[in-house]
């Protein structure tokens, strides 16, 4: 099986709708796809209605954290949605996510770049408006030539020049909210330098010990000596190694698919869930 556990789609900042997505998903060879959209769980039904036969669907969302003033995303996944405490949470987020993209568009036009809110509002669409949009502004632009090279210091990097902060959980909060609602957490590209500063092994060691599932190692945000780093972490922590594209469909270089998650690891996922269970599409394989 090929299982790809991060994905976005234009319920957040990817360009292929929910639809679209399982259907290239299914193309790329995927058997198992998570759809994975920032502090949104708005693409799942959309991305279930269209599943073609043979790929399963995973639900899940990728939660805004801070902790000791870092920034970091949480994978959450199989989570029942509708959970009062965790909807509540994912929506101060969510009603964030717009004054905190105009304030990086203002820093930005103090920085003499030409950038609009209206431009900015365009690319969103009907999307969950994040610095992946303000990005793709800055590539019309000519500013930067990659949606990547604005995830700087420089530019809209975690303390960059035009970076602004948000509403976002303590990661702690948020492995506790998602069990409460039944779900399985990874964190996310732990060790993604380029996107600026990142937590200590010793906070990665605190959110294994409060309940975190998983780290998230094969990324393309993280070199083979880094991968290997995580993997011994997450042996010596307890914690499962996934793998996956992070894929934002034209928004980024990577494919679905270019990196995946272990068989077995995707089995123990499923059996810790308790608050959603994955969606085979006609004829699809039933996970284990």
């Amino acid at each position: 099986m090929r299982i790809d556990l991060h994905t976005h789609s234009t319920a957040s900042d990817g360009t292929d709708t929910p639809a679209e997505l399982v259907v290239n998903a299914a193309a790329a060879g995927l058997d198992v796809v998570a759809l994975t959209d920032h502090d949104t769980v708005g693409g799942h039904g959309e991305a279930a209605a269209a599943l073609p036969e043979g790929l399963t669907l995973v639900t899940g969302a990728e939660l805004s954290c801070r902790v000791d003033g870092i920034g970091l995303h949480m994978l959450a996944y199989l989570f029942d949605p509708s959970e009062p405490e965790l909807a509540r949470e994912r929506e101060l987020v969510r009603d964030d996510r717009v004054p905190r993209a105009q304030a990086m568009v203002r820093k930005l036009q103090e920085l003499d770049v030409p950038i609009t809110w209206e431009q900015v509002a365009r690319i969103a669409g009907n999307g969950s408006v994040g610095r992946p949009h303000v990005a793709t502004a800055l590539v019309e632009l000519g500013v930067v030539d990659s949606v990547s090279d604005a995830f700087t210091p420089a530019w809209l990097g975690n303390g960059g020049r035009a970076y602004a902060d948000k509403h976002e959980l303590d990661p702690l909060d948020a492995i506790r909210l998602v069990k409460a609602a039944g779900g399985v957490t990874v964190f996310a590209h732990p060790l993604a330098v380029k996107r600026g500063e990142v937590v200590s092994e010793s906070v990665i060691a605190r959110l294994a010990a409060a309940g975190l599932d998983g780290i998230e190692v094969d990324h393309m945000d993280h070199d083979e000596p880094t991968r290997a780093r995580l993997r011994g972490l997450a042996s010596e922590l307890g914690l499962l190694p996934t793998g996956s594209s992070d894929y934002h469909g034209s928004r980024k270089t990577v494919r679905l698919g270019e990196y995946t998650t272990d068989p077995e690891i995707y089995g123990e996922i499923t059996r810790r869930a308790t608050g959603a269970f994955p969606v085979p599409g006609a004829g699809g394989p039933v996970p284990a």
